[in-house]
């Protein structure tokens, strides 16, 4: 990735405007109920969240702090390992799962490289969309030898990061009106997937995108997102791209494209993006 290739740029419309700019962020939203703040209190943040932004961040989100900090040192220790290395668990047309360099949003290449595992491991889906199709799909893990310990911490990782899923499902449930547990059925066969992203300088940060414009097809999106920053998100209401400043031990949410159809259309996915540098 020492270059810009053709395959990265970005069209005119669509490539980032790098000046730092103070604006108004998503909302930030504490999980942790005391005598001070209510449930229903809490359960109003996320709905107003959820309907004016469809992204938010959270903060005393149960997920151990120890734990979010090893996430991202065996990511990184994986990553900065030589590609060779990284290529042994690379995916291909049959297995999913693993490592990935060359994605692509909106047809042009993403600046950045990936490693991908399951929760469920196996899991199973159907082959294709037709319903009269009843041929099953198996996707499993694939695991890299090195660095030591990265299968152990990515899996203690997501189980508690599935933890937090349940209890913002509980929350968006009750924001709807709903029962808390209304949502949680549809996951008692479902497939969740943990992605680490790597994004590496770019020398031409104003051509290329981390990850292009795009929504997320799924129900919730939980980031970890660290101090370098540049995930954006497109404003409901007025469409300009806000930076998410990376805040300390706090987790970034946003509801996909399932959830948009659960509501009825009141909680919106919305569109979101990642910006390079040529830094880190």
């Amino acid at each position: 990735m020492g270059e810009v290739d053709q395959a990265f740029i970005q069209s005119i419309e669509h490539r980032a405007n790098l000046d730092t700019i103070e604006i108004e962020g998503i909302p930030l939203i504490d999980l942790s109920l005391s005598h001070t703040t209510d449930i229903n209190l809490l359960v109003s943040e996320i709905g107003n969240a959820c309907k004016n932004w469809g992204f938010f961040q959270v903060i005393n989100h149960g997920v151990p702090l120890e734990l979010l900090e090893k996430i991202k040192v065996a990511a990184k220790a994986f990553f900065d390992q030589p590609v060779e290395e990284k290529r042994k668990v690379k995916r291909d047309e049959v297995n999913a799962m693993g490592y990935h360099e060359s994605e692509h949003t909106k047809n042009v290449r993403d600046w950045k490289e990936v490693f991908d595992f399951l929760i469920k491991d196996p899991s199973f889906l159907p082959a294709s969309p037709e319903t009269e199709d009843d041929e099953i799909r198996t996707l499993s893990n694939q695991w890299p030898e090195t660095p030591p310990r990265f299968r152990e911490v990515c899996q203690t990782y997501a189980r508690e990061v599935e933890k937090l899923g349940y209890k913002l499902l509980e929350l968006i449930s009750l924001s709807l009106g709903l029962p808390s547990n209304r949502l949680n059925g549809y996951f008692e066969d479902h497939t969740t997937m943990m992605r680490l992203n790597h994004y590496p300088p770019c020398p031409c940060p104003e051509l290329a995108l981390g990850v292009g414009r795009h929504k997320d097809a799924g129900a919730l999106t939980i980031v970890a997102q660290d101090d370098v920053g540049g995930l954006q998100v497109r404003r409901k209401s007025d469409e300009v791209w806000v930076p998410v400043k990376p805040t300390p031990n706090a987790l970034v949410i946003n509801v996909g494209d399932t959830i948009q159809v659960w509501s009825n259309e009141a909680y919106e996915s919305v569109e979101h993006r990642v910006v390079v540098n040529s830094e880190r």
